[in-house]
């Protein structure tokens, strides 16, 4: 099968309901929903676009600032019932879920009982095990909860769309098109975050929720090996990771995420990972506050006044949507694809690179929430016209890579894919890379060809260091 060829988006041949309007509702106005509003501005298929936050205060002053004319609302994200009542007051097609994981499953479940389609960016929460979090697998992993009720959902016609964000999400699709364009055999696939972005005076700050960070970071990350999930320990097997656009090698490590546990479904592969590109003083800061039980999310009682720990560092800690202006660099996501094609090894890393002066200047958003907000809108899109659809509850990969990645242009997104000579992109932690150690990007175009990757292959390899040889 050859790929195809991208062309300009929205004239790739996929059928469309050019006329079909969908009414939102928005969960969630924090730092991700705030990006989501002002990206929804002016969609042609958009509808009717109802903010719903516990704060009616910072729902209406997301809704201000966007200035399209949304509808606001004030919600309890944990009550199901209240949810449910507020999605058949806005007249929602589909529920948006912009709140921190812990919220998931009422927001999941009021979207099922009002037979809706639900979209979301991070799934149901895990339990680690009590007695040996790091050996043992918990009681309930990452999605579980949704999973348990895929068959509620076939049975109501209605997509549950669950981790499509950045990632996971846009890494999820990456995995997708390796699979089904650039190899015969995937071996391996390897999610990481990270690049040069850094957030300039403060000595600690999150770039999303503290909460959902902390939730991340000290789980008990997971790994895909010889067919089954296997347990590490936070911050575990560092690595020094090749990153493009001239970055180059940075540390990452372990940390939970839910691409570990939804591609083996559909992608048969020998070893996925997922690692995040930390820094050893925010690894540092993590530890000492779980050391001191300040990541805690059961409230205790201080002077007569209950309130959980992990609220309290939150409390401490810079609002992300305010640190635009603080951010400076790059951020950059993408999945590293090892295995075969025509008998030859191969290696892609095909990934997704936002600068944050860039967003900034453009869209007046940071560029982590504008990364992760952009990729649910361009769902959204393909389920309104048609593209993307079905029953059930799928993660990303499930559906045709093909045209969410026809959309990026249209939505600004950068994505490139590169071909990287095998085993040079994962080194040891704190070596420096071999003066051979390079990624090869094909350019101008996404889907490059034998031919193409063969001559960039030889091309990179004709080092001084080969011909001595």
């Amino acid at each position: 099968m050859a790929p195809p060829v991208w062309v300009q988006p929205g004239n790739s041949g996929y059928p469309r309901e050019r006329h079909r309007i969908m009414n939102v509702l928005l969960v969630g106005t924090g730092t991700v929903g705030e990006a989501i509003a002002h990206i929804l501005k002016g969609r042609k298929w958009l509808g009717k676009l109802t903010l719903a936050d516990y704060s009616l205060k910072r729902a209406r002053h997301v809704a201000d600032a966007v200035g399209a004319g949304y509808d606001v609302a004030q919600v309890d994200a944990g009550n199901a019932l209240q949810l449910k009542e507020l999605i058949a007051a806005s007249k929602a097609d589909l529920v948006l879920n912009a709140v921190d994981p812990r919220f998931v499953p009422a927001v999941f479940d009021a979207a099922l009982e009002a037979g809706v389609h639900y979209i979301d960016m991070a799934t149901s929460l895990s339990v680690p095990d009590v007695k040996s979090p790091y050996k043992t697998l918990g009681k309930t992993l990452l999605g579980d909860y949704q999973e348990s009720k895929k068959r509620e959902w076939e049975s109501r016609g209605k997509l549950a769309l669950i981790g499509m964000g950045m990632d996971p999400g846009l890494s999820n699709i990456f995995a997708a098109y390796a699979k089904k364009w650039t190899f015969d055999e995937v071996s391996a696939i390897h999610v990481r975050d990270g690049g040069d972005l850094r957030i300039e005076g403060y000595p600690f700050a999150t770039v999303f929720s503290l909460w959902t960070v902390i939730e991340e970071c000290l789980n008990p990350p997971l790994v895909w090996q010889n067919g089954k999930l296997e347990v590490r320990a936070p911050f575990s097997e560092p690595e020094d990771f090749v990153f493009p656009e001239g970055i180059g090698p940075v540390m990452c490590v372990n940390v939970e995420h839910e691409e570990v546990i939804q591609l083996p479904r559909t992608i048969p592969a020998d070893l996925i990972t997922f690692k995040y590109a930390l820094g050893a003083d925010f690894i540092e800061t993590l530890r000492l506050l779980h050391r001191l039980g300040l990541d805690g999310k059961n409230p205790i009682d201080v002077k007569g006044v209950k309130v959980a720990p992990r609220d309290v560092i939150a409390a401490l800690s810079p609002d992300p949507s305010t640190l635009g202006k603080s951010m400076v660099g790059r951020a950059v996501v993408g999945t590293l694809v090892a295995g075969r094609k025509d008998g030859r090894r191969r290696e892609t890393f095909h990934y997704q690179v936002v600068d944050a002066a860039e967003t900034m200047g453009r869209y007046k958003l940071q560029p982590v929430a504008w990364q992760t907000g952009v990729m649910p809108v361009m769902a959204m899109e393909l389920i309104a016209e048609g593209v993307w659809g079905g029953a059930g509850v799928k993660s990303p990969e499930m559906l045709d890579p093909d045209p969410f990645l026809d959309l990026c242009e249209d939505y600004d997104v950068t994505v490139k894919l590169e071909h990287r000579i095998p085993g040079r992109s994962i080194l040891p932690a704190t070596e420096l890379p071999p003066a051979i150690a390079k990624s090869v990007t094909v350019k101008g175009t996404s889907t490059p060809t034998d031919a193409a990757y063969s001559a960039a292959a030889t091309a990179a390899l004709r080092t001084p260091v080969d011909e001595e040889q």
